[in-house]
C-alpha cells in the first residue's frame, strides 16, 4: 500500500471553482489560493442564509491509543461515500497544527483512499489562518507588555498578566520563560509563558465567532492581566482590538477544498480538544448546514473530550442540534484498551477485547445521555477476524446503536457506503432529542463535577486551594454561567493517562481555573496537562525531508 502522502501527490485534484460550482457558488464568490484552495466570501453567506439547514452528523471515537483509531480518515470516507449514493454533503474539518505534524501524531487530512487535498498544503501553511491567528495573539501580549513600558496609565499589576504568547509548535522549553532581561529600555523584567496557537483564546474565539462584527466584539472583551486593585484588564482597555481584527478579517472566511474523491470540504480553525474546545469554526458549519443536505464534522479525540465540547460549548453557543453521532473504534485499539500489547495487536484475542470493549461501552453512555442517536463503526484492519468483528457489532445493537464496518482507508468512498446507509437509516428512523449535559445556572463547581462524574465516571472532584479562589472570583466577576472548557489528556477518561479501559475508583484533580471571556468559556485545566506541548524523543520532523524534485516527502 502506497504512504498518505504518496496517495495523495498522485491524486488528480479538480480546479476549487468546480468544486465550488457543485454546491452553487459562483466563480466570483471565491477568493483564491492557487488552483485548489479557496476562502468562501461573504457573498456566499448573504446568499444561503435563509436556507433551511441541513441534517448535522458528528463523527467522534473512543480515547485514542497507539494503535490508532481513523477519525478523520472516517469523516473524510463517510463524506465520499455519501456522494456515492448522490447525496448532497459536505465535510465540515479543523485545520491542523504544525505541533503534531512534526511531533508524534501527524497531520489531520485523513488516511489512504479517505483524504482531503491538498494534503501537504493543509498540514503546512494552508492559507495563512494560523498565521494570523498567532499574530494577532502575540501582538495584545506585546501591547500589553508596552503599555505597562510606558507609563502603566491602566495600573496593570505584572504579577498578575494572564495573557501569554502562543507558537504553533511543539517547544517545551517556552512553557515558562523570563521576558524582559537587559537594561530599562527592554521591558519590565516578568516571568511570562507560551501556549501552543491552536490553545489560544484567540483561536476559540475565532471557530465560534458568527461574523466580522461578532469576532470584534469577542477579541475586545479578552482579560489580558488585573489591576493592582484587582480589576481586569481587557483589549479593549489597550485599544487593541481593532488592530487584532484586521489581522484577523481574512482567516475568519471559511476555507474550502476537495477530498480526493471531489467531495467539497470546509476546513477552517483548530482547536485542539484536550486543551481548548475542539471543534472548527461555527462560521463553516453554519455555512455548510445551508450549503448540503448532510453536513458530516468531526470534533477532537475522544468523546470523553471533543463530542462533550461540541456538543456543550459549540451546540450551546451557536443553536446547532446534531442529528447523529458515528462513534469510531478499531479491534486493535479497544484490544489495546483490553490489556494487550502493541506488538501482539495483531493477534486474535476476544478476552482482551471483552476487557477493553469497556471503554467503547462508555462513550456510548455518554452520547446516549445528550438524546442524540449512536451510529457505531469499526475502522478495519486486515488483522481484524470474524469473530471480533461479529462481538463487537453484537455489543453496539445490544445497546440500542447501528453498526457498520469502515473500510475507506483501503477503498475511499466505495468502503463507507455500508456506514453512509446505516448513518442514512439513522437519521430517517431515529429522531435526536439533543440536550445540552448542564443548565447555564448551575455553578460552575457544579458544572465541573457534573462533567467528571457523568462523562469520566469520575467519584468526585478535588479543587485545588488555588483553583478554589480562581472559581469564586471568575464567579464575583459575573462569569459564572458560562459554560466549561475541560483540560484534560486524551488518553483516558480519567486525568491518569495511564489509566485505561473504563477506569473506577478516582476523582479529577483541578489545580488551575481562568476565564476566555472572549471565547465565552471557563477553562479548567486537570491533572498534568500541558497547555504548550513537547516534542518526543524522535519527532517525526526528522523524517520529513523535500526531494531533489521539490516534493515533500515523510509528512503523515
Amino acid at each position: 500500500m502506497k504512504t498518505d502522502i504518496q496517495i495523495a501527490q498522485e491524486a488528480k485534484m479538480a480546479h476549487i471553482k468546480d468544486v465550488a460550482a457543485a454546491l452553487g457558488i459562483n466563480e466570483e464568490e471565491l477568493e483564491f489560493y492557487g488552483k485548489y484552495k479557496a476562502k468562501l466570501s461573504d457573498e456566499v453567506w448573504e446568499k444561503v442564509k435563509e436556507r433551511p439547514d441541513g441534517k448535522l452528523v458528528l463523527v467522534t471515537a473512543i480515547n485514542p491509543t497507539p494503535a490508532g483509531e481513523g477519525k478523520t480518515t472516517t469523516t473524510v470516507g463517510l463524506g465520499q461515500a455519501m456522494a456515492k449514493l448522490d447525496k448532497n454533503a459536505v465535510i465540515a474539518l479543523r485545520e491542523p497544527s504544525l505541533g503534531p505534524c512534526f511531533g508524534i501524531k501527524g497531520g489531520a487530512a485523513g488516511g489512504g483512499y479517505a483524504q482531503v487535498v491538498p494534503m501537504e498544503d493543509l498540514n503546512l501553511h494552508f492559507t495563512g489562518d494560523f498565521h494570523a491567528i498567532t499574530s494577532a495573539n502575540n501582538l495584545l501580549a506585546a501591547l500589553l507588555d508596552n503599555h505597562i513600558q510606558q507609563g502603566n496609565e491602566l495600573s496593570i499589576d505584572p504579577r498578575q498578566v494572564v495573557w501569554k504568547r502562543c507558537l504553533d509548535m511543539n517547544d517545551r522549553n517556552l512553557r515558562n520563560i523570563v521576558v524582559g532581561l537587559g537594561n530599562k529600555m527592554d521591558g519590565m523584567v516578568r516571568e511570562d509563558h507560551f501556549v501552543i496557537t491552536v490553545a489560544s483564546e484567540i483561536m476559540a474565539i475565532l471557530c465560534l465567532a458568527d461574523d466580522i462584527h461578532d469576532l470584534k466584539r469577542r477579541l475586545g472583551r479578552i482579560i489580558v492581566a488585573y489591576s493592582f486593585s484587582g480589576d481586569p484588564v481587557t483589549a479593549d482597555d489597550l485599544h487593541a482590538t481593532g488592530a487584532m481584527t484586521a489581522l484577523l478579517k481574512d482567516a475568519i472566511k471559511p476555507n474550502l477544498i476537495q477530498t480526493l474523491e471531489h467531495t467539497p470540504a470546509l476546513v477552517h480553525g483548530g482547536p485542539f480538544a484536550n486543551i481548548a474546545h475542539g471543534c472548527n469554526s461555527v462560521r463553516a458549519t453554519k455555512m455548510a448546514l445551508k450549503l448540503s443536505d448532510i453536513v458530516i464534522t468531526e470534533a477532537g479525540f475522544g468523546a470523553d473530550l471533543g463530542a462533550e465540547k461540541f456538543f456543550d460549548i459549540k451546540c450551546r453557543k451557536a443553536g446547532f442540534k446534531p442529528d447523529a453521532v458515528v462513534l469510531v473504534a478499531t479491534v486493535r485499539a479497544l484490544k489495546y484498551n483490553g490489556g494487550v500489547a502493541k506488538a501482539d495487536l495483531s493477534v486474535e484475542n476476544l478476552d482482551a477485547l471483552k476487557k477493553g470493549i469497556v471503554n467503547l461501552e462508555k462513550h456510548i453512555e455518554n452520547i446516549q445521555k445528550y438524546g442524540v442517536p449512536v451510529v457505531v463503526t469499526l475502522n478495519a484492519f486486515l488483522t481484524d477476524t470474524e469473530a471480533e468483528n461479529e462481538y463487537i457489532r453484537k455489543f453496539c445493537e445490544e445497546r440500542g446503536c447501528e453498526f457498520a464496518l469502515s473500510e475507506v482507508w483501503e477503498k475511499g468512498g466505495e468502503g463507507g457506503i455500508a456506514l453512509a446507509n446505516k448513518v442514512l437509516k439513522t437519521l430517517e428512523t431515529k429522531e435526536s432529542r439533543f440536550h445540552t449535559l448542564y443548565d447555564d445556572e448551575a455553578s460552575l463547581e457544579e458544572k465541573i463535577e457534573t462533567i467528571s462524574r457523568e462523562i469520566y465516571g469520575a467519584d468526585g472532584v478535588v479543587f485545588e486551594p488555588a483553583a478554589k479562589k480562581q472559581l469564586a472570583k471568575i464567579t464575583e466577576l459575573g462569569f459564572g454561567s458560562l459554560p466549561v472548557c475541560m483540560a484534560k489528556n486524551q488518553y483516558s477518561l480519567s486525568d491518569d493517562a495511564k489509566k485505561l479501559g473504563r477506569p473506577k475508583d478516582f476523582d479529577i484533580h483541578i489545580r488551575e481555573v481562568y476565564v476566555s471571556a472572549g471565547a465565552g468559556f471557563v477553562v479548567a485545566l486537570t491533572g498534568a496537562i500541558m497547555t504548550m506541548p513537547g516534542l518526543p524523543k524522535v519527532p517525526a520532523a526528522n523524517g520529513i525531508d523535500v526531494s531533489e524534485e521539490g516534493a515533500i516527502t515523510g509528512l503523515f
